[in-house]
């Protein structure tokens, strides 16, 4: 079995003189759930589109599930999920009818009723399993799209913005789905416009502008944004000047202290499981009281916005 279910090297998609993937080299371990991250037009849905074959590179290679999109046959297709962005079910079907009949283009069994009230219990369609397409909300057409998307328990699922325009409650349930999917041995590669949906990811692709920017963890991806790790000190005392540049000048700190009140700094360090001890005897030399010490988790949508800083302030 193969160690990596997606695999591309260079690849890359123009659209006459635009350039919509450039050179785009990642691998997708089996078993893992991907997520893609970045904002509107940086190319994901166009990557997800040359690897489910729908578009054929302009150079550069890919294989999923071990060979090239367009060499899929029937039973490879059969063996992946796509959920675009767009509704294209049957108005005029109910609920019901709709996800019925995507059963029955992939082969689902004649006794598959009782998996279909589970994907419309999971969706939380079920109450309106008669109701028409037609008549459904965004975010309920929306939901219809990802259980007729799950019919046939595919092996690996791409997910275009899954959980767009979905409550946060139910996005929620929908990642707990995810982690049960992954449980099962699925790969899903997802992508996101809601950067802070990457803590759910095993590993994380950040595209801009046509690039694969990098390929983390969430941790690392919030050390590189950062540099090392956000270590928050409130003390009892007042923090002046000239104990934020005392700070700086440790060895174990990473640029320039943030200033949070009069009583709250973060600082960066190298590695916040061995800084803390130095941190708390340099508190103690400096006769301050430390009424708090402990790491921070910036929230994503900072760690984003920094990587993408950083890069622009590179080109």
């Amino acid at each position: 079995m193969l160690d990596n279910i997606i695999e591309t090297q260079d690849l890359t998609k123009t659209f006459g003189a635009g350039v919509a993937v450039q050179s785009l080299s990642m691998q997708v371990p089996r078993g893992t759930i991907f997520g893609f991250v970045g904002p509107s037009g940086c190319g994901k849905t166009t990557t997800v589109r040359l690897l489910t074959g729908f578009y054929k590179p302009t150079s550069g290679t890919l294989s999923v599930l071990g060979k090239p999109p367009t060499d899929f046959l029937k039973s490879d297709r059969e063996k992946i999920g796509y959920l675009i962005q767009q509704f294209v079910l049957y108005p005029d079907l109910t609920v019901w009818e709709n996800l019925n009949f995507a059963a029955s283009l992939y082969g689902v069994g004649l006794f598959r009723r009782g998996r279909l009230n589970k994907l419309l219990d999971f969706v939380e369609l079920r109450g309106d399993k008669y109701k028409l397409a037609r008549d459904l909300s965004g975010g309920m057409k929306r939901r219809l799209s990802l259980a007729a998307t799950l019919v046939h328990n595919p092996e690996l699922l791409f997910l275009d913005e899954p959980t767009a325009g979905i409550d946060p409650l139910l996005r929620r349930k929908f990642w707990d789905y995810f982690k049960g999917l992954q449980a099962e041995g699925h790969t899903l590669f997802i992508t996101t416009q809601y950067v802070g949906e990457a803590a759910f990811c095993d590993l994380v692709g950040v595209m801009y502008d046509g690039r694969l920017l990098m390929i983390e963890t969430p941790d690392g991806l919030r050390r590189k944004a950062y540099g090392g790790d956000v270590i928050g000190i409130r003390t009892n005392e007042e923090l002046r000047f000239e104990h934020r540049q005392q700070l700086e000048s440790l060895p174990i700190v990473r640029g320039k202290v943030k200033i949070v009140s009069d009583q709250e700094i973060e600082v960066i360090v190298d590695d916040a499981s061995t800084a803390v001890a130095t941190l708390l005897e340099w508190s103690q030399a400096q006769k301050l009281t430390v009424a708090m010490m402990e790491q921070k988790s910036p929230s994503f949508d900072d760690v984003f916005i920094r990587l993408i800083e950083t890069e622009v302030a590179h080109d």
